[in-house]
């Protein structure tokens, strides 16, 4: 797993999981606005809010997202 810089031409979608890097935890983003220059996630319950440049964005190896899908439901494949 490696974690790139959010930069002006990347992307973080809600639903999405990054890494919160003062607090070092991986939460889920809730909202990203370029223009306000901030991210809301949640992670551990609790609600953060911080600017863009404490967040990394999460990078799987095409090994490491086999791995997490194969650990998925195979009853309705979701």
């Amino acid at each position: 797993m490696e974690f790139d810089i959010i930069s002006e031409d990347l992307k973080v979608t809600p639903g999405e999981y990054i890494l919160h890097e003062p607090t070092q935890e991986i939460v889920m983003c809730g909202a990203f606005n370029r223009d306000l220059n901030f991210i809301r996630a949640i992670g551990r319950g609790k609600s953060v809010k911080d600017e863009i440049s404490n967040f990394k964005k999460i990078r799987l190896t095409a090994d490491e997202r086999q791995d997490a899908q194969a650990g998925r439901c195979k009853g309705c494949g979701g």
